[in-house]
Order: structure tokens, then sequence, then C-alpha cells
């Protein structure tokens, strides 16, 4: 059962910050609640205040410049995302792994912003923002500061958001020439949350047969979304090839720090780990060449 609380409604960014400020010894901010209603329910959290800003178009955005990149606001829905003629157009991939989110209804309430601060290291657009190599900005009464994404995710469902700061965009940057980015999760079930997924981005060289940098992040198989650092130094300055791929893929696997729950062990994560990573190279690497030629 969901206990008492202060509904606190704000209707711009300076509106959120002041209550923020005034009630940061306990609130929780929900701007949807598909995740944060099911932990009140269960008991996990209390908030006495609860704070919405869900209705601030203020932070509802997505904005694209050649030179800086893509801005997505922190209220944007994944709907708008997964619509957006400007996102499909320089980065189509986070377009298809919108296209598998959850389901239609809950990308229609669902934002980008609740996603990442719920920090649930088996959502999908971590693994694969971190693999864009993007940031998240975010802002207290006092400062604007901004992070890379992989410096955000702190643990499980937990942030390096500080008390009293909002989240307030997501910031990607251009795409690389000869760059190309693949994302897979596998589920049972179609559009259900993933059990283990694998973002892979790869950035060839001016010849185009050799590698020339590699992001490799791996999704619901540690804590957080993780960078698989080894694996990637393994295809620096190479020729992906069959060989190279196998032994990518174990050291992705071997890089991974999974738990076993209902849904699969621990083993059988780290086999998911290891065939991901080998299909998301393996694709990044053939759509990257065709760029390069």
């Amino acid at each position: 059962m969901i206990r008492d609380f202060v509904y606190l409604k704000a209707g711009s960014v300076k509106e959120a910050l002041d209550l923020l400020d005034k009630h940061k010894d306990d609130y929780k901010i929900i701007c949807g609640g598909q995740s944060l209603l099911i932990l009140m329910r269960q008991g996990l959290v209390a908030p006495e205040n609860l704070i919405d800003i869900k209705g601030m178009k203020e932070l509802s955005y997505i904005k694209f410049n050649s030179k800086t990149g893509l801005r997505i606001g922190a209220t944007t829905i994944h709907r708008e995302i997964e619509k957006s003629s400007v996102i499909k157009k320089h980065y189509p991939v986070l377009v298809d792994m919108e296209k598998n989110l959850a389901s239609i209804q809950t990308r229609n309430w669902g934002t980008i912003g609740g996603n990442l601060a719920h920090a649930d290291p088996a959502g999908d657009p971590g693994a694969l923002l971190m693999a864009l190599n993007a940031r998240v900005s975010m802002a207290n009464k006092e400062r604007v500061r901004a992070l890379l994404l992989e410096e955000f995710f702190v643990d499980f469902f937990e942030t390096a958001l500080e008390e009293g700061e909002l989240l307030l965009e997501v910031q990607v940057p251009p795409v690389p020439p000869r760059t190309a980015t693949a994302y897979e999760k596998f589920n049972i079930i179609k559009n259900d949350q993933g059990i283990v997924s694998v973002a892979a981005s790869l950035t060839l060289n001016e010849d185009g047969l050799r590698c020339k940098d590699a992001r490799l992040v791996l999704g619901g198989s540690a804590p957080v979304p993780l960078r698989a650092k080894e694996a990637e130094a393994m295809l620096k300055g190479r020729k992906v090839t069959e060989g190279l791929l196998e032994q990518v893929g174990s050291r992705a696997s071997e890089e991974a720090d999974p738990v076993a729950d209902i849904h699969a062990s621990e083993g059988y994560r780290r086999h998911l780990v290891k065939a991901l990573t080998k299909r998301m190279v393996k694709r990044a690497w053939e759509h990257a060449r065709t760029l390069a030629h």
C-alpha cells in the first residue's frame, strides 16, 4: 500500500528547483511514475513529498545541430524519440531501440529522463546512449553541471544526482565519420525488458579496413550499464574477423558482472553477453564498412 504523501506540481524548471530545494530532505520526482509507483506500492520507497514535473513542457524537446549534436529534454516521451525524423536521419539506432522499448502505451507516457534517473541496469536507453558517448546535464538552484552517462550511473537504481538536483537533458555528440552503432537485447517476450543487451559502436580508419575506435556497452550484465573496455581495446587497429569476434565476445563475457535472478543464471547471462557482443560488433563493422566506401 502507498503511504500518504504531499503532492506538489511544478510548472517550470524554476518552480521545480525551488520545490527540490525546499523539500530536499525527503522527496521523489515523478514524471510518469510507471517505475516509481510500483516501488511505492511495494513499500520500497515512501517519500513525504512527491514533486510532479510531467507537465513541464520546458524540458520536452528534441534539437539537433550538426556541430554540437543532439539534445533531448528530460521530459520528452519515448514515443517522440521513436517518431522523430531528425533522430531517424542522424541516429537511426535510437529509433530502432525505442521501437522495442516496452509497449506503445508505455512509450506514450514514459520519459527519457525518468528512464535514466530510475537507473535500472537492464533499461534500454542507458547502454545505447553510453555507446554513443552521451552526456546528461542536471541542475540545482546554484549550478548546472554535465556528466558522461557512464559516470552518471553509480549502482543498482542509483545515480550521481545529488539532493536538490533535477535532470535537464541528454546530450549526444555528432556521429564521427565512418561510424556505425548496433544495439540488441535478448528477451523472451517481444518488447519486454531485456535479460541482457549489448551496444557496439565502431569507427573505422580512413581506409575502411581497420577499427580506429570502439565502444562496447553491456546492459543487464552488472549493477550499471558496463563498458567492456578490455574487449574494446582488442578491436582497435584491427580488421574484424570471425576469430577476433570470438575473442572479443569471450573477453566481454569475462568483463561482465552479472547476477542470477528469476530470469537467468549468471552463467546464462555470460553466454548471452558473448553471443550478443559478437553479433553487434559484426553488425556495426559491416555497416561502418558500407559508410567508408
